[in-house]
Parts: structure tokens; C-alpha cells; sequence
């Protein structure tokens, strides 16, 4: 199996992505998808749906179908905060969390076949805000996911990288503060004055 990941400024190309992947025939079994909640503008409403607090039913809220968009809940991984996730990444992720393996999110990462720089990239972008869509699939098909993956915008983690260590990043913290959504919505706006 060969894991290909992308993470997404915003929520919507995630989803297109998502949508994508089970389209062309990936298993929602095999795609996991992991959001910073404060600056997702689909779950502004949350608060309507009490049993999303406890990670059932956000799916259907947001107008997930019968893949994996249906399975997404809320959940609090180290270093991220509250994130609405699906999937196998978001189980590994919190089981790390609760001392099943080490290394959180990144480790996940990692784990799943990611450099250690992009699974830094990608774990800190979440945090500021993006939406990291993984897909687990057999090497074969490798390629043709992540073509699938990259017509809907995924940034560049090199690039990003490099944005960050502008403002003195190193590397994913998991001890670092959870944005907020103003500091969330903050680091939005430098980033797109950079572009």
C-alpha cells in the first residue's frame, strides 16, 4: 500500500477531493480526511447539531453522502486542537494521542509512507487552518491518485515551508497552542498576501 496525501486551503476543494478519490473507486475505508475546525466555514452551524460535539451525525449536517464525508466528526488531536476528521489517519492520530503508538499526527504521517518534512508541512498546516485529505491505496494506483488529488489545489509543501520558516517555524509542535479562530483566520491573510 502507498499513501498519498494533500492538504487544501480550503474545505471545499477537500471535499471536491474526497468526492474524487471515491469516485475513481478508492474505498472510504481507505481515505481519511482531518480539518481545522475554526476556520471551516461548512461548520459554522455546529452548534446546531449537539450530537457533533461528540463526533456523530456532522456528516449528515454538513451533506456528506454515503462515503466517507458521512463518517466526519469532531475530535481534539495534540497540537491541533478540536478537528473534524475521518478516517484511518484520524484514528492512529488519536490513538498516539491516548498512548496506543507515539508521535501523533506527524508519526502517523510518517508511518503512512510521508517524509518527516511533509508530515511536518502538512500536520502544521492543519493547524492553521487547512484540510489534509490521505489516501491509502496499492502502489499501482499511485500515481493516478495523486493526479486525482492535485486538481483541486493542494498547496505546495515546499513552498509553505518556506513561508513559515520566514516567520522562525522549524517544525510541527504538538505542544504548541491550538489556533484560535481569529489567529486562524490571521495567518489566512498573510498567506494569501504572499501569493
Amino acid at each position: 500500500m502507498k499513501t498519498v496525501s494533500r492538504a487544501y486551503d480550503t474545505h471545499a476543494h477537500a471535499r471536491e477531493a474526497v468526492a474524487a478519490l471515491e469516485a475513481a473507486g478508492v474505498p472510504a475505508k481507505d481515505i481519511s480526511l482531518v480539518a481545522n475546525t475554526c476556520v471551516s466555514a461548512e461548520l459554522d452551524d455546529v452548534e446546531k447539531f449537539p450530537d457533533a460535539a461528540t463526533g456523530i451525525g456532522l456528516g449528515g449536517a454538513l451533506g456528506g453522502g454515503a462515503g466517507l464525508l458521512a463518517g466526519l466528526g469532531i475530535l481534539t488531536i495534540p497540537g491541533l486542537g478540536p478537528v473534524v476528521a475521518a478516517g484511518w489517519l484520524a484514528s492512529i492520530a488519536v490513538g498516539a494521542a491516548a498512548g496506543a503508538a507515539a508521535g501523533g499526527i506527524v508519526g502517523a504521517l510518517v508511518d503512512a509512507g510521508l517524509s518527516q518534512e511533509h508530515a511536518d508541512v502538512y500536520s502544521e498546516a492543519v493547524r492553521r487552518g487547512c484540510t489534509l485529505v490521505s489516501a491509502r491505496v496499492a502502489g499501482k494506483d499511485g500515481a493516478r491518485i495523486q493526479a486525482i488529488l492535485d486538481r483541486y489545489t493542494p498547496i505546495d509543501p515546499q513552498a509553505r515551508a518556506r513561508d513559515y520558516r520566514r516567520d522562525g517555524w522549524t517544525s510541527f509542535d504538538p505542544r504548541a497552542p491550538a489556533y484560535t479562530p481569529s489567529e486562524a483566520e490571521l495567518e489566512r491573510i498573510r498567506r494569501d498576501s504572499r501569493i
